[in-house]
């Protein structure tokens, strides 16, 4: 049965993950931003690898904490060394935009990051890959989905009103996996 066109009712009348088409469509509606940092939820913040490497900026916006989706020597090379000389606390994730990268095994780490980063006194956490699209898109949505429970469609239509994301397939296959099992098969 379904409710509206991005979300279904499992048959015991529990919400369903819709399909990635309906996902994808909901990206399509192109009402957030495209600059290179954009708060997406009070204390969140996405963006590109010209912020992260911006530090005025970051300390502009008062940035405590910086996830980013894209770390390692082929990727968008910060660290922790690189903001020693600030504040700011660092997780890095070694990921791939490619679809056949597996991110979910990061999901849980990262969201984890994310909450203690709010968690902090004047905590506001940046969420970085090379464009600010697909990697960190994904596992702000992740976040979510994890610690506000959020369904992959609300955390899509909650980041999307305030950022253009585009999480590459298969990507958003493995948000679709996480969002069955944490809202249609129960936690």
């Amino acid at each position: 049965m379904l409710r509206d066109s991005s979300s279904r009712v499992c048959s015991e009348g529990r919400y369903e993950t819709p399909s990635a088409y309906d996902l994808q469509r909901l990206m399509w509606v192109r009402s957030g931003s495209n600059s290179s940092l954009d708060e997406v939820r009070p204390g969140i913040y996405i963006g590109d690898m010209w912020a992260a490497k911006d530090k005025r900026k970051l300390q502009a916006h008062r940035i405590t904490h910086v996830l980013n989706a894209a770390d390692g020597k082929f990727n968008v090379c910060t660290g922790a060394s690189f903001y020693r000389d600030t504040n700011i606390s660092y997780h890095g994730v070694e990921a791939f935009d490619m679809p056949s990268f597996d991110l979910s095994p990061f999901f849980y780490s990262s969201a984890q990051f994310i909450k203690n980063a709010l968690s902090t006194p004047g905590g506001k956490v940046f969420v970085h890959c090379a464009m600010g699209l697909s990697r960190s898109a994904t596992l702000v949505l992740a976040y979510l989905m994890i610690h506000e429970n959020m369904t992959l469609v609300e955390a899509i239509k909650a980041v999307a009103e305030n950022r253009n994301i585009s999480p590459n397939s298969g990507f958003l296959e493995q948000l679709r996996k996480l969002d069955q099992r944490l809202h249609c098969l129960g936690k």
